[in-house]
């Protein structure tokens, strides 16, 4: 298509931002740099800025003709603590962070969009470009909508691109409803009695309650939850004492739940609840079960994923699309924007590779494709700059068709 052509060709300058923000992480929040190097390229571009929405946000805002309609497109800018084993020249400066899930090519993907829409715009109405902070916790979206996001700059509908390792470079896929998992993060704290480990008959020990915790919460997903329901529950941590001989006070289970149904997520928390009171008082010991509800299940409009959708075709075709992809148990905070205004959530392909994630680039300049994000040797792939942009132009350019 002629407008993938068009970015093409800026699409190396591009590039080099987005290796630079690679090479400059920023975490939730923190990312002040990020949104001063977006602001400048958005700003000389001609287009009016708003910054200051969840602390480091950045709205762009482009606006055509004289229709009332406005739309809004969504990138994250926020990285990951973690350590980069990368080892190219724009791997990762900075100790202990990483741009692991590819925020930095949705920035540079929405970027480019901006930069193409700035020279030739076709529309009528308002496209809001969201640059959104701490997409990994604890939830740049909520708090950007809380500090007026949709009340500044309404929406009409509003979309996200999201990478995905594992898919072929620059394939789109769709899915209506639900689309990713529910995250609930729960703790649960057992208080006994402490004793000496020669005599547990002194003691009431809540190591032992925490294990038949751990094996009985596997029954909440097996016997409780409709088998045709997906649902997950992971106790991810265990602490508890700190000698072979000494029966400690307390112990604490740290757990990631996850569900693609609110019902679901309903009797999860429900029955985590139950569970873990009674199995502690069966045991002598008590339990104080901390149960926050994190981000909610991410459910696609119909009427704007058929809309994303019939873009995806027009630009790719038939054989560059995935219509109705399988939904995912990841979680995303854009979920919280889609329960304010209708819109759609959609995966770009970051190329199939080797999955090994080993820091090597190929003769294209990138990581290995197919390593998975939140992987130490994952990288975004540049290939996708032209295309994402190239959906975001075409996408605004039809919902805001004069």
């Amino acid at each position: 298509m002629k407008v993938i052509e068009s970015i093409a060709a800026s699409a190396a300058g591009i590039a080099a931002i987005r290796r630079d923000i690679h090479a400059h992480p920023e975490l939730c929040f923190e990312e002040v740099r990020t949104a001063d190097v977006v602001a400048a390229r958005v700003t000389e571009w001609g287009i009016p800025i708003h910054r200051g929405l969840g602390r480091t946000g950045v709205v762009g805002i482009i606006k055509a003709g004289t229709s009332p309609r406005a739309i809004g497109l969504r990138a994250d800018m926020d990285a990951l603590p973690m350590q980069e084993f990368n080892t190219f020249a724009h791997a990762s400066q900075h100790t202990g962070k990483m741009h692991a899930c590819g925020h930095d090519g949705h920035t540079a993907m929405l970027l480019a969009a901006a930069h193409q829409l700035a020279q030739d715009s076709t529309f009528s109405g308002t496209l809001h470009l969201i640059f959104q902070p701490a997409e990994e916790h604890p939830g740049g979206a909520r708090l950007m909508i809380e500090q007026g996001l949709f009340d500044r700059f309404p929406c009409d509908a509003i979309f996200a691109m999201h990478n995905m390792p594992g898919v072929a470079q620059g394939r789109l896929v769709f899915r209506d409803g639900p689309a990713m998992a529910s995250s609930d993060d729960v703790t649960i704290t057992l208080t006994g009695i402490g004793g000496h480990g020669a005599m547990p008959h002194r003691a009431a020990d809540p190591v032992v309650a925490a294990a038949s915790i751990v094996m009985a919460l596997q029954t909440v997903v097996s016997r409780n939850v409709d088998p045709q329901q997906t649902a997950i529950v992971t106790v991810g941590a265990l602490h508890a004492g700190r000698a072979n001989n000494v029966i400690p006070q307390t112990a604490t289970l740290e757990l990631s739940v996850r569900a693609l149904d609110p019902a679901v997520r309903d009797l999860l928390q429900a029955r985590i609840t139950a569970l873990a009171q009674a199995q502690a008082d069966s045991f002598g010991v008590q339990a104080r079960v901390d149960y926050k509800r994190d981000y909610p299940v991410l459910v696609n409009s119909p009427a704007e994923t058929a809309f994303a959708r019939e873009v995806g075709l027009e630009l790719l075709g038939e054989g560059g699309v995935t219509l109705q992809g399988p939904a995912l148990t990841g979680s995303e905070d854009f979920a919280v924007m889609l329960e304010h205004c209708p819109g759609s959530y959609l995966l770009i392909g970051n190329g199939t590779g080797d999955g090994t994630g080993d820091g090597t680039r190929d003769g294209q300049g990138h990581g290995a494709g197919g390593c998975m994000v939140h992987n130490p040797g994952y990288d975004f792939n540049d290939d996708n700059i032209a295309t994402g942009a190239a959906y975001w132009v075409l996408l605004a350019e039809r919902f805001l068709r004069d």
